[in-house]
Order: C-alpha cells, then sequence, then structure tokens
C-alpha cells in the first residue's frame, strides 16, 4: 500500500522539497545572500549563484554553515570560519550563515508555508498503517515550519538543525540525524525508509544501511538522485500510494 518493501515499520523525513514547499525559499535566500556578497566582493562580471545547480550541487540538504563553505570553496574563495553568534553584517562563514536565515524567515513570514498534498497524504497513509513517522531537516527552523505549515501533529520525533548541534551530530551527507531519529523511533536502521529530496540526503541515507531510500525529485534531477543511493525514485509521495 505504501510502495515500501516488507519489514519497514519506521518512515524518515526530510522537511524542505519534501513535506514543505520551502525549498524555493531557501534556494531564493541562498541566492539574495550570495549574489550580494559575490557581487561586493569580485565586482563587475561576478558570476551570480544559480538557485538550481549551485543550490543542488552546493546547499541542499547540508547544514548553512557547511552549504556557505561548499559553495565558496567551489568559486575558489578563502572566508574566515567566525562562531555560530556571528551577526549577520560579520563577513565569515557564520556571519554569512546568519544573513541567509534572516532572509529565509523574512520569506517565510511573507509568503507562508505550504505542505505538498501528496506528501500529507502519504504520511496520514503511513501513520494508519502503524508506521513510526519522524522528521530529519539540517533546517534549525524545522518546527516553525511544521507549525506554520498545519503538520507538526504528523510526527513522532523531530531531529532538526537545532538537535543536531546540542548532540553534535555531523549533518547530512553523515547518516547521523537519519540515525538519532530511528533510535528516537526505537527501531533499526535496517527497518526505516528514507525520504529525501537533496543529493546529500540520499547519501546519508545510503551511508547508513536503511531498508530503504526514496528520492524525490521536485527539480528533473531524477538520474543524480538514483546515482547517490535512490533506490526509488519518485515525483510525489502520492505515487507511492497509487
Amino acid at each position: 500500500m505504501l510502495g515500501l518493501p516488507e519489514g519497514i515499520r519506521a518512515c524518515l523525513f526530510d522537511l524542505d522539497g519534501v513535506l514543505t514547499r520551502t525549498a524555493v525559499l531557501h534556494a531564493a535566500a541562498w541566492k539574495e545572500m550570495f549574489d550580494a556578497f559575490l557581487s561586493l566582493r569580485e565586482g563587475p562580471g561576478y558570476r551570480p549563484f544559480d538557485p538550481v545547480a549551485d543550490y543542488d550541487d552546493y546547499v541542499n540538504g547540508l547544514p548553512r554553515a557547511d552549504g556557505v563553505r561548499t559553495f565558496l570553496a567551489s568559486r575558489g574563495i578563502d572566508l574566515a570560519e567566525g562562531g555560530a553568534e556571528d551577526p549577520a553584517e560579520r563577513e565569515t562563514v557564520y556571519g554569512l550563515g546568519t544573513r541567509k536565515n534572516a532572509l529565509v524567515l523574512r520569506m517565510i513570514k511573507e509568503h507562508g508555508v505550504q505542505a505538498y498534498p501528496g506528501s500529507v497524504r502519504y504520511v496520514e497513509a503511513a501513520r494508519d498503517a502503524g508506521l513510526r513517522r519522524a522528521v530529519v531537516s539540517s533546517s534549525a527552523n524545522c518546527l516553525d515550519v511544521l507549525v506554520a505549515a498545519g503538520i507538526a501533529d504528523l510526527f513522532e520525533a523531530r531531529i532538526d538543525g537545532l538537535v543536531a548541534a546540542e548532540r553534535g551530530l555531523p549533518g547530512k551527507p553523515a547518516p547521523d540525524t537519519f540515525l538519532a531519529a530511528v533510535q528516537a523511533l526505537g527501531v533499526h536502521a535496517a527497518q526505516a525508509a528514507v525520504f529525501e529530496d537533496a543529493l546529500a540526503g540520499m547519501e546519508a541515507g545510503r551511508n547508513g544501511g536503511f531498508g530503504c531510500v526514496v528520492g524525490v525529485d521536485r527539480g528533473g534531477q531524477a538520474d543524480a538522485l538514483r546515482r547517490h543511493g535512490g533506490q526509488v525514485v519518485v515525483r510525489d509521495l502520492s505515487d507511492l500510494l497509487d
């Protein structure tokens, strides 16, 4: 009924791009922040941040500071690390991350948050079938987004950017946040299915030995999702119900 292998007892869902339509807001916030930074640093003729290719290749699914580091490295830019308390005006890795977070929070406030109807149907079907359910996201704003989308009560556990920071868990593509979720739900990794739209998330599912890794292709990267560990790739989670 759920399109999953036998023996799966839990579902672990990424947030942005899988459950909610916030990935486009994140991509827009990254672009606004990086373009402003690059225009001042590189001057006329700078190459802007690509909200599709650069987003997918360098920041999607990663903890915020890792996304800053990875993208800047792709442009050959070395920036001081700074610290987690750096304000938005400080030109450090963490300062740029703070700028991006302020932008995405503004966009969420202006545009609101919508859940994908097909994802909501799928999570409800998983609940009705007796499967355990958790959200696993690198976002520090995960709970606020779930509440804004009206779907917080569908999940029994949440491992997000705040939890990862508190516990010192490395972000995706390391599997540690997903492994923390199965521990919270009382199941083994082999009994859990991972649902992701990011290449880093695919790798995390593959690296953790999970029972099934489902790629959600929202942007025409089905082949890449498979190469990075997706065993099943769908355009929407409702496809697994048909």
